[in-house]
């Protein structure tokens, strides 16, 4: 695979910093053991510029290249939070933190983007400025969005921004990428039924939110099936129903279901919303209860733009000899706040024959890290030819 020379210098040295961040994994906006370690690294390579608590808890490092003439200015963005799981690899670096695991490979992302600025900063070979974003809070907290909100792309000029997530089952170090909606927009859903509460030998005197509720995981169903164009892509996941009784002989005065609804356009994701208030209260209504729905709004479609993404695809092809299309994605990204903001791609690299991401036992491949790197550095130095 032709990847920089320098990279495969260093790989054992990123494999280090990987493993280190993999035994120390932390939550959401809790990133603060790893955003002191990025933030000294970035200072120890001699970025420009190393601001830290931009979103809360994330990193921004500057690198400047030979000249600035071009005055382009690319963002590239590694997310840094780990999952809150409990770790099944048993591998000799395992998480020291209990209940938090690198699941997803954040720790992988991390420790490449930091290979990515110590080679950026020891070479500088290109015209313009890199601009090193490191991300926390992306299972579920929107660091992305906190971050672009702290006016992270307005303060250092990012004209473009790239992302990449390794993706178990594909060969190790190779990437796929498609333009356009790629990532699913993830809604969150709380609905609580509520009725009248009894006795279990006595239905008849009670209004029965049990019932309702099933009725309800069913008819949801009936959004994807029966309201959704068949060619549109839509999932309504109902994945927890709990009562206010856990007693045998009580009919519960309360129900609250749990989900998740996604969709690839904003067309969709408007009718999602409308079809689970009308299911939820009709059903509600017909058992003599009430429903209350709080549809969430959480990440966006995540779209890739057109013209970065045959560039990616291109830096890709440079890199390992080919770039596969990639498929639609019913997993959310917060990426997506990014690519809102600014024109950019996320791209997908090989973690190979691994368990899958979210799973006890996933672990980050680091045999994908000198390609990932040089797919980065590429980025900015095919962005931002030296003169």
């Amino acid at each position: 695979m032709p990847i920089k020379n320098r990279f495969a210098e260093m790989h054992e040295e990123v494999t280090a910093w990987r493993r280190d961040i993999h035994a120390h994994p932390e939550i959401l906006f809790e990133t603060h053991r790893t955003a002191a370690l990025v933030a000294e690294k970035l200072r120890e390579f001699g970025c420009d510029e190393v601001v830290e608590g931009i979103g809360r808890t994330g990193v921004v490092g500057v690198i400047r290249g030979k000249s600035d003439g071009s005055g382009k200015v690319v963002g590239l963005r590694a997310d840094m939070d780990a999952l809150p799981m409990t770790e099944e690899t048993g591998l000799d670096y395992a998480s020291e933190n209990e209940g938090a695991m690198h699941a997803c490979g954040h720790d992988g992302h991390t420790a490449m983007l930091l290979g990515t600025a110590k080679y950026l900063s020891e070479t500088r070979n290109f015209d313009g400025t890199a601009v090193m974003i490191f991300q926390p809070a992306e299972e579920g907290g929107g660091g992305g969005k906190e971050m672009c909100d702290d006016g992270m792309m307005d303060r250092w000029g990012i004209q473009e921004v790239y992302g990449m997530h390794n993706w178990p089952g594909r060969p190790v170090g190779e990437f796929s990428i498609r333009s356009g909606p790629f990532f699913a927009a993830t809604d969150l859903l709380e609905i609580e039924f509520e009725g009248l509460g009894g006795h279990a030998a006595k239905p008849h005197e009670t209004v029965d939110t049990t019932v309702m509720a099933s009725h309800a995981v069913t008819a949801l169903q009936s959004i994807v099936s029966r309201n959704a164009d068949p060619v549109d892509r839509i999932v309504v996941s109902i994945t927890s129903f709990e009562t206010s009784s856990n007693a045998f002989n009580v009919i519960p005065q309360k129900v609250q279901l749990l989900g998740t609804v996604r969709t690839m356009s904003a067309e969709m994701r408007d009718l999602a919303e409308k079809r689970v208030n009308e299911i939820c209260t009709g059903i509600a209504a017909t058992f003599g209860g009430t429903a209350k729905v709080d549809y969430k709004r959480n990440y966006p479609v995540m779209v890739n733009h057109d013209d970065q993404t045959e560039f990616a695809r291109d830096v890709a092809r440079s890199v390992s000899g080919d770039c596969d299309e990639a498929p639609l994605v019913m997993g959310g990204e917060d990426f997506a706040f990014m690519l809102e903001e600014r024109p950019g791609a996320y791209i997908l690299i090989g973690n190979g024959d691994t368990a899958m991401v979210h799973h006890p036992k996933y672990n980050f491949n680091d045999e994908a890290i000198p390609a990932g790197c040089s797919w980065l550095a590429g980025i900015v130095e095919q962005r931002m030819p030296a003169a």
